[in-house]
């Protein structure tokens, strides 16, 4: 069921933010000053929930009581590298409950106030360069057949 909601989801994310990354709709994560400022957005704004060096919390797959599932790893390990960078901007944009929908649950809050677009490209741009380059190519690849390359 959720999948279905996130393909629909996909399709719908066209945001003005997207048309800021600077490389054929990849995220600049070879960009030395976007990632160190990225570094610095996450440390300030990220790492209270997903873990300092990008762990997550414990048990990222078990909802609590109340349904909601904890932070997940922004590392290679965590499922950050399946989705598309443009719904990255979009849940980073927006927050995970508002993108889902119906009954989904997160803690996971839009920074659409918070943030400058320039931010969240550069923290997800921060994100990207911490992972193996297997991982990159791999997540590249799925880029360019989301944009119709590929």
């Amino acid at each position: 069921m959720r999948h279905r909601t996130w393909t629909g989801l996909f399709a719908a994310c066209t945001a003005p933010i997207w048309a800021q990354a600077e490389t054929a709709g990849l995220l600049p994560y070879d960009d030395a000053a976007r990632v160190a400022a990225g570094q610095q957005v996450y440390a300030d704004f990220c790492a209270s929930c997903h873990g300092a060096e990008l762990e997550g919390q414990p048990d990222w797959r078990v909802a609590d009581a109340d349904g909601y599932l904890p932070a997940p790893p922004h590392d290679e390990t965590g499922h950050t590298w399946h989705h598309p960078d443009t719904l990255l901007v979009q849940i980073v944009t927006h927050g995970t409950e508002a993108l889902a929908g119906g009954t989904y649950k997160s803690n996971m809050m839009g920074f659409a106030e918070t943030l400058s677009e320039d931010e969240i490209l550069n923290v997800l741009a921060y994100i990207k360069s911490t992972w193996p380059q297997e991982v990159i190519d791999m997540h590249n690849g799925m880029n360019a057949r989301a944009m119709g390359g590929n």
